[in-house]
């Protein structure tokens, strides 16, 4: 009875008798949703796209958060040597649909998703000749974002939300719903979709894949290096954060693979409950959730909607 008093009851008695460290909770985790769902949309292009889980998506973080603070090493002020990063993350998408996808067109899904593997550790071994594995500092302040934070009182109590958690929401708020819309209104929008439902289909009324390709794996090539400055802004640049970027599959999961709409409510369900878990539920079994909640979040959606909130349902027939 008592175990059921801890699991079921306690937790909200928690809540209503600190409801401060409960908005701090809530507000941490809709950051981390905020950057979780835009960590998953660049997967969800790029697999519109190809039908190929893009593996090294998590490591393109790292690699542009990485380009952008080399550059500024090297001596090049900081908003040019963000413009320069970007270009970069174009060229690489034009080298990987060159070297990468064209060679391998028509060829089985998974010879394609292996090449994403083989990308990911030329881009650390890469990563690690130009750039060194050593920890470095995101260049907060010569972007330009805001530092410091925001005291709000809440019931005698005190939450704080730092400003750049706030810009970082913002920012990765702004991107997502402009990619939403560019991929649900727009001719691009509509050839991407085109080339998910059929590579033939789209190919018979002159869409080109190659296009495709280079501006979806750009896109993912963009959100990857606005992610990498905010994650990077909030703590550290290093090669863990491929880690970081690799709980987007947990949300990809539960919102499905092909839903932009569900990457993004996944992407908050998943920042919002493992803050709350951590918190209130945490404890019982020790501490440490925050690193594993998702996964069997995942795990369970797998059992029963394998396909997601929002995921197209495969009916094969026979």
């Amino acid at each position: 009875m008592d175990l059921l008093y801890l699991i079921f009851v306690d937790p909200f008695v928690q809540m209503g008798q600190a409801p401060d460290l409960l908005v701090q909770t809530l507000w941490d985790g809709l950051v981390s949703g905020v950057l979780y769902a835009l960590i998953a949309l660049g997967f969800v292009l790029i697999y519109k796209a190809s039908g190929v889980f893009n593996f090294a998506q998590g490591i393109m973080v790292v690699f542009a958060a990485l380009t952008l603070v080399g550059l500024y090493a090297a001596g090049i002020p900081a908003l040019p040597a963000l413009a320069l990063t970007v270009v970069i993350m174009l060229a690489l998408a034009v080298a990987i649909e060159r070297l990468v996808l064209r060679p391998l067109l028509n060829r089985p899904d998974i010879v394609l998703f292996m090449a994403t593997f083989g990308l990911t550790y030329f881009l650390i071994g890469f990563g690690q000749l130009l750039f060194g594995g050593e920890t470095k500092q995101m260049i907060t302040r010569q972007l330009h974002l805001p530092q410091g934070a925001i005291d709000l009182h809440i019931l005698d109590g005190l939450v704080t939300l730092q400003k750049i958690d706030i810009a970082a929401a913002v920012i990765a708020s702004v991107m997502v719903a402009s990619l939403a819309f560019v991929f649900q209104y727009t001719r691009i929008g509509r050839a991407l979709r085109a080339v998910a439902d059929s590579h033939r289909a789209a190919l018979s009324v002159g869409i080109s894949l190659n296009q495709i390709w280079v501006i979806v794996w750009f896109a993912a090539g963009v959100v990857a290096l606005a992610t990498g400055i905010m994650w990077g802004a909030r703590s550290e640049v290093s090669f863990a954060l491929e880690v970081v970027a690799l709980k987007a599959l947990p949300v990809l999961i539960l919102g499905g693979f092909t839903s932009i709409p569900g990457a993004i409510v996944g992407g908050l369900i998943i920042g919002l409950s493992e803050k709350l878990f951590e918190l209130y539920w945490g404890p019982l079994i020790g501490g440490g959730t925050e690193a594993w909640f998702a996964y069997v979040v995942a795990l369970i959606v797998l059992l029963f909607r394998p396909h997601g909130l929002f995921g197209e349902v495969i009916i094969e027939r026979i």
